[in-house]
């Protein structure tokens, strides 16, 4: 049985593109994770993180709500806010798209790609350890930190 545990607000980003990439791969059984992951970096999704949009609009949410968490119904103190504002520089900072210069001719990644994906894979990476050092099991779907 796995207890319920909050999840840290600096998780909320990971949980988003983690979801993302779960319906890819609902959608398109085939695939690995490697090409979900590619999959996901053509989305809006994609773009809506990527462009900072995903904080900012969280932001503004908590703002217009006295920053009261409407999932958790509690403040967010300026310390976490100041934390979440670092993770949507790093986020607009690593995961900078530039289409059409995703592949090189050769099919490999450009190295700004690269870099995206690593970091996606490791914001992946963290909401599955959060996962298991929570006993959350059952939300473990992508097995990449196995």
């Amino acid at each position: 049985m796995s207890k319920k545990s909050e999840k840290p607000y600096v998780l909320r980003a990971a949980e988003f593109v983690y979801s993302k990439i779960i319906e890819i791969k609902k959608q398109n059984p085939e695939i690995n994770n490697i090409q979900a992951f590619e999959n996901f970096m053509t989305t809006k999704e994609y773009d809506i993180l990527s462009s900072g949009e995903f904080h900012d609009r969280w932001f503004l949410e908590l703002e217009n709500n006295k920053f009261i968490d409407k999932i958790t119904k509690k403040k967010i103190n300026e310390e976490t806010l100041r934390l979440l504002e670092l993770q949507k520089d790093s986020m607009v900072r690593f995961l900078m798209k530039i289409p059409k210069l995703y592949y090189t001719k050769s099919h490999f990644p450009l190295e700004i790609s690269q870099r995206a994906f690593d970091h996606l894979w490791r914001v992946c990476e963290s909401y599955e350890m959060w996962c298991k050092e929570t006993n959350q099991e059952n939300l473990i779907y992508l097995n990449i930190i196995e």
